[in-house]
């Protein structure tokens, strides 16, 4: 899992800023990585983010957004 954060927080992108990461438990010992960051939402949208992190097929299985405010 460290590993899959390292390669999500290489996503660089003009109007991303990454925040807090944790591990929670899913089930039967499964965990996912959940990890905050604070887009512009000029510059950056959340299908092209999507698509960034999707990229790494060999630790990403899905994405999921689990909370999203416009400011």
């Amino acid at each position: 899992m460290a590993k899959l954060e390292e390669c999500v927080r290489t996503v660089q992108i003009d109007g991303l800023l990454w925040g807090a990461s944790k591990l929670v438990p899913v089930g039967y010992g499964i965990k996912k990585l959940q990890i905050g960051c604070v887009v512009e939402d000029d510059k950056v949208g959340t299908d092209i983010l999507e698509e960034e992190i999707t990229k790494f097929e060999d630790f990403v299985q899905s994405v999921d957004v689990a909370a999203f405010n416009k400011i």
